[in-house]
């Protein structure tokens, strides 16, 4: 270090930093080494001088000066500044101020250079460069100007070195007492061993691997601005972080020749402006700036003579691809799109269409296993199986004494018990215990148990297949599930036994009837024969020939006319009994009546009806036997049913279609048929007992018909396959319907148009149903050997269901060719039963 800095150094550093300073030095020393290869461009490139040169060459001798008077901050290890000096070295400041001051008059640039090194930071390499100007130049004048500042500072340093000697033999030589000699001796001699110096900026040089543009840690983000508006501040800008960018140690000329001479990359060094920092070009960076100096296209890579790619055509066409102007439509968002795509997020939100994520989200969870406590009784199992109650597992039975290790004699098997033991050796589950009761003498002497791990598996087996159900135990005894039904005690009278049986006919008994009075009955048999017997006794009292089956009977119910109703193949009859039946003079009067003929005027039937009906005029045989009126139809006549008044008679023909149904009036001799369409096979047709209405049994539905307003009414539906009878009720507001199906359908009309019950009373099929007319009594007969008699009340009170109860199992007639009862018929007055029978007789129940 030259003399003169040392005692600048003497005067500004107290004995307190002087630890603190050398130890700075130390880590100093490894920084100014790296500054010494900074180097410069060489060649032609210094030929253009810094700016930074240009403008503080122009200021004559003062541009050192200038340089030297940048501070660095007070916190980089710096003790110059304001800072206080010791009152005991103001007299030794004094002496080296006022030396130099004698020095600093032969040459007044090196006075202000001096000046301003003692004001700059403690560091060596610092106050030796300070803060010099870049110069670049080559030409022969700056080489001479430089050797002869060089020259020149050598000699400041030599005289500046002796005077300083001089200060400090004086300063010796001096008896000065008192912590000023002391600290300025301990300066002087650590000043001796150790040099300071001082770098600013961090030891690691950031473009050390190369300049890193944008990416560069220490990036001024001061702008576009002239640099040199921060010569006389310690820092140059500021970084991203707004941390002061504090500026490098500058180099005079006389550093930057020694640099020229001894670093080899020194010609192609630059400096940054915007840090200060030297910037050592790479070999492409020299290739670019040689090839724009030469006038060449940067990029060595670009062919500048490449082929030219002719991408529209030279041709100018003398008319346009589209001559007419674009659609508004073209110009608006399409109205389909749109609603396209308002449909499928309607489905998104709805969850109708799920996205690509959502399904592979599904996906993902299909493949996860999940399990859950098979017996748990916490919230997330709850949910997931959906668990109201926790239902415990299921524990095994408590040890018995024959599992005791030391079990009481009667427990361990005898000789007997061991043989049949081994004897169930193949079946072992037939034994009585699973195991074999054996007596140790201690807990010790136990052996391993052989089917522990499958007595375990099986516990697991019924852990896991026991049933997790909760079975209320219902506390219902027998007779409220029974329906609480009177004694049929309580509802006689009702037919109970066979009574008579009435037998002449050779064939099967089509059907049976009672006449009003209930005291005689009528039959019908396939062996063509209608006889009147008397139902007291079961006498035959007349029997008409007749030249075909008869098919159905029946008993007109007005008093005053004593007719019988046979249907004969497709022939209806009407049978006077004879005056020796019933009274005589209802007998003679019936004939009368029936004798003549009514005035044509007064037969009115149009030509659907004439070509299907005809009333045919008896003849005088036919008369003698009893035949009073014959009507001849187009097919086989298979029911037949009286109106109330006994004026009307409804027909049902065979296979008839539209015209199936056919009523008859026997005042006026004519007939009409009611239904111009078909509406199925029809089976039998009813006259209400009180209104106007017409019952019609098809296969399958009754339909009921208002005869006065000629409409459909009701349409009730059985249920059933084949309806084979039906009956009425004698209020009129139920209805009985039997089917080959073995049922038997009882229909409240007020209720519903559904059966009110089924009735399942028989075991083969249902072929005759009857109502008795007094009493609340109904029976069903049919292929199978019962006859069942029920109760059947019905109230007046239109808000209580009317009640049935089955009362009798009657024993019917024998068999024949698979059928048994063909039909049943209430006595008028008593409550007695008559069945017509397959084989050829009639039983009378009472």
């Amino acid at each position: 270090m030259p003399p003169f800095k040392a005692g600048l150094l003497k005067r500004k550093i107290d004995a307190k930093d002087s630890k603190k300073t050398a130890a700075k030095d130390s880590s100093a020393d490894e920084g100014s080494d790296s500054g010494a290869s900074e180097d410069l461009i060489r060649g032609d490139l210094n030929g253009t001088e810094d700016a930074t040169d240009s403008e503080q060459e122009g200021e004559g001798a003062n541009s050192d000066a200038e340089q030297d008077e940048v501070l660095f901050d007070d916190d980089a290890d710096s003790t110059f500044g304001d800072e206080e000096q010791p009152e005991d070295a103001s007299d030794a400041s004094s002496e080296l101020t006022d030396s130099e001051a004698d020095d600093e008059s032969d040459d007044d640039n090196d006075d202000e250079d001096d000046d301003e090194v003692s004001q700059q930071s403690e560091e060596d390499s610092g106050a030796e460069s300070g803060i010099g100007q870049t110069h670049s130049g080559s030409s022969d004048e700056s080489d001479k100007e430089i050797n002869q500042k060089v020259k020149k500072k050598t000699k400041q340093k030599e005289t500046k070195e002796k005077q300083v000697k001089e200060k400090e033999k004086q300063v010796k030589g001096k008896e000065v007492k008192g912590k000023t000699k002391d600290s300025v001796d301990m300066l002087a001699d650590k000043i001796k061993e150790t040099s300071v110096k001082m770098q600013p900026v961090a030891q690691k040089d950031e473009y050390e691997s190369g300049d890193t543009s944008d990416e560069e840690e220490r990036r001024n983000t001061v702008g576009d601005i002239p640099m040199w508006w921060y010569n006389e501040y310690q820092h140059v800008g500021y970084d991203l972080d707004g941390r002061k960018i504090i500026k490098p140690p500058q180099r005079d000329q006389i550093d930057e020749f020694l640099k020229k001479c001894e670093d080899p990359d020194f010609w192609r060094t630059v400096r940054d402006p915007s840090t200060g920092q030297d910037v050592i070009l790479s070999k492409q960076d020299l290739e670019l700036i040689s090839r724009i100096r030469q006038g060449q296209v940067p990029n060595a890579d670009h062919d500048e003579y490449e082929p030219w790619v002719e991408w529209f055509s030279r041709e100018v066409l003398a008319t346009p691809i589209r001559a007419f102007p674009e659609h508004k439509r073209s110009f608006l968002p399409s109205r389909e799109e749109q609603k396209h795509i308002s449909k499928i997020v309607h489905a998104l939100k709805m969850g109708w269409t799920k996205t690509r994520r959502e399904i592979a989200m599904e996906r993902r969870k299909k493949r996860v296993r999940q399990f859950y406590n098979l017996w748990g009784s916490t919230t997330e199992d709850e949910n997931i199986r959906g668990i109201h109650k926790h239902i415990p597992a299921p524990k095994r039975a408590l040890p018995s004494h024959a599992e005791s290790y030391n079990p009481p004699p009667e427990y361990l098997l005898d000789a007997k018990e061991m043989k049949e033991w081994n004897k169930l050796a193949e079946t072992p589950w037939k034994r009585k215990y699973t195991f074999l009761p054996t007596k140790h003498d201690n807990l010790r002497s136990v052996a391993a148990y052989p089917r522990f791990i499958r007595e375990r598996f099986l516990r697991c087996l019924d852990l896991y297949l026991a049933p997790r159900a909760i079975h209320m135990r219902l506390t219902i005894s027998p007779e409220d599930l029974v329906p609480k039904l009177p004694s049929p005690r309580e509802l006689q009278p009702f037919p109970t036994h066979e009574a008579l049986v009435f037998k002449g006919h050779s064939g099967l008994v089509r059907s049976a009837d009672f006449d009003p009075t209930g005291q005689y009955a009528v039959s019908g048999s396939d062996d063509g024969t209608v006889k009147i017997w008397e139902t007291s006794t079961g006498r035959c009292l007349r029997t008409i020939p007749l030249p075909a089956p008869v098919a159905r009977v029946a008993w007109t119910p007005a008093l005053g006319l004593s007719l019988v109703a046979a249907a004969v193949g497709n022939r209806l009859l009407l049978l006077n009994p004879g005056q020796d039946i019933g009274a005589h003079k209802v007998a003679a009067r019936t004939d009368e009546l029936l004798e003549e003929p009514p005035p044509q005027h007064d037969v009115v039937m149009d030509e659907r009806t004439t070509t299907a009906i005809q009333w045919d005029k008896v003849k005088p045989e036919e008369w003698a036997i009893g035949v009073r009126v014959a009507v001849t139809h187009f097919k086989p006549v298979i029911h037949l049913a009286w109106h109330g008044k006994g004026d009307y008679i409804a027909v049902t023909l065979q296979d008839g279609a539209s015209r199936a149904v056919v009523v008859h009036q026997l005042s006026r001799r004519r007939s009409q048929m009611p239904f111009s369409k078909a509406k199925g096979l029809v089976q039998c047709a009813l006259f209400h007992p009180i209104t106007p209405r017409l019952f019609v049994a098809t296969q399958r539905v009754v339909r009921i018909y208002d005869l006065v307003k000629q409409e459909l009414i009701k349409k009730l539906l059985t249920g059933a396959q084949w309806v084979s009878s039906m009956a009425v009720h004698p209020a009129g507001d139920n209805l009985l319907v039997a089917s080959y199906d073995r049922k038997c359908m009882w229909f409240d009309l007020e209720l519903s148009s559904k059966p009110y019950q089924t009735l399942r009373l028989h075991g083969g099929a249902v072929r005759a149903v009857a109502f008795h007319r007094r009493y609340p009594l109904f029976a069903t007969a049919g292929d199978d050997h019962n006859i069942v008699v029920s109760h059947g009340m019905v109230y007046n009170d239109l808000l209580q269901n009317p009640l049935l109860v089955p009362l009798k199992q009657l024993r019917g007639p024998e068999k024949r060719e698979d059928l048994c009862v063909l039909d049943i018929r209430f006595h008028p007055t008593q409550p007695w039963l008559l069945a017509a029978g397959a084989d050829s007789t009639l039983r009378l129940y009472t």
